[in-house]
């Protein structure tokens, strides 16, 4: 990569942080305040679907504005959004208020989310270096993961929710500091939206399809390991902090495998590592339900990190090589509608299906499907459809 690209790449990283890392906060900060005033888990998990909903539901409107518009615009937007919901939390501190706050910070990252990841596309001039941006994009998230939810916790510690709110209200302006100075891509030609059709229709290509399927069954994964591993401890008799530390250790793991990526990327394969992954997160959920220690609970964690901590990059060089780069927005609004809805419904699924078969069953029918949904990886093959530089 060029000097000037590392320091776009820096800027949009920033700015992803920013973004994220104030939905992150709020979501672990306003069900932790919902609880304290004594509203019901029913309560608190309607306010942490919010936090997904909006992204399903806004996610294709998003993809085309960011196809119209480009890069700062939609951001300029997202922060728009992001900072007058999380202020209307500052003013108001009251479960209906933070709804709605739930409800535009989430509805601002996914809009940010799909602008940035598309601008980031557009920096790569081949294959290798499609892997390396998105390598490092995909950072961000853990990152921001990390710092939200822990510099609120402190504030609120510190100095009560008011003030973690203030905190968390002020990431989003940080962004706008990142980006204004980005260089805009060309924007994509009146004639070429026009003749675009639906967004639907991208599902019409048999690749756009299958890496979607892909795609959906290793963030089932991801929903899988995050819900069940708390319900698996508790039957061990494991306590919160040794549970937190499995699934903390499950984040580090998908952490430290994107920090390599980059340097990797030049010697992987899409096809090689998502289909790996899948081969290896099966291999690792048949072995779950097994295992009645801590540390080896932990090490399978480390294990399912490292296999689904690699993909995303891969998904999304192979996303930006099958799509046109004039509809690469809705293009990545379809991957995160079916993200979104999947840790909306996929959870709810799992939780009634633990109740039929029990939760060793829900690990072996997911790991099942996607060892045997391996194959389509394997099989895949991605054009190098690089966009045009700009």
């Amino acid at each position: 990569m060029t000097p000037a690209t590392r320091t776009a790449l820096t800027q949009l990283i920033g700015a992803q942080v920013c973004l994220h890392a104030c939905m992150t906060g709020f979501r672990m900060a306003a069900p932790l305040m919902a609880l304290r005033e004594g509203y019901s888990a029913a309560a608190v998990g309607m306010l942490l679907a919010l936090f997904a909903l909006a992204q399903v539901f806004l996610a294709l409107p998003a993809g085309r504005y960011a196809d119209r518009r480009g890069l700062r615009k939609p951001l300029a937007f997202s922060i728009a959004t992001a900072t007058l919901g999380a202020g209307a939390a500052v003013a108001f501190p009251v479960f209906a208020v933070l709804c709605l706050t739930a409800l535009t910070s989430g509805a601002a990252t996914g809009l940010a989310m799909i602008a940035l990841q598309r601008h980031v596309g557009r920096l790569a001039s081949n294959a290798t270096e499609l892997k390396q941006v998105f390598s490092w994009m995909a950072i961000g998230p853990s990152i921001s993961n990390f710092l939200g939810p822990f510099m609120a916790g402190l504030l609120i510690d510190l100095w009560g929710f008011r003030a973690a709110y203030l905190a968390l209200a002020l990431l989003p302006s940080l962004a706008w500091l990142w980006v204004r100075r980005a260089v805009e891509h060309a924007p994509v030609a009146p004639a070429l939206r026009n003749t675009s059709g639906s967004s639907w229709n991208l599902l019409r290509e048999p690749g756009f399809r299958r890496l979607m399927l892909i795609n959906w069954m290793l963030s089932s994964c991801w929903d899988v390991h995050t819900f069940l591993v708390p319900v698996i401890g508790h039957e061990r008799d494991l306590s919160a902090t040794v549970i937190g530390a499995i699934l903390g250790a499950f984040a580090l793991a998908a952490t430290a495998i994107r920090l390599a990526m980059p340097w990797l990327a030049a010697h992987l394969r899409e096809s090689v590592v998502i289909g790996s992954a899948m081969g290896a997160t099966a291999l690792l959920f048949a072995v779950y339900p097994l295992v009645h220690t801590a540390w080896a609970m932990g090490v399978l964690s480390i294990g399912l990190g490292l296999a689904l901590g690699s993909v995303q990059p891969m998904i999304m060089s192979t996303l930006h090589q099958i799509t046109p780069s004039h509809r690469h927005g809705e293009a990545l609004a379809l991957r995160a509608m079916a993200i979104n809805g999947s840790s909306v419904v996929m959870p709810l699924l799992f939780g009634s299906a633990g109740v039929v078969v029990g939760v060793a069953g829900v690990f072996w029918a997911v790991g099942t499907v996607v060892g045997l949904g391996s194959r389509l990886a394997w099989t895949m093959h991605a054009p190098d459809r690089i966009p045009p530089p700009h």
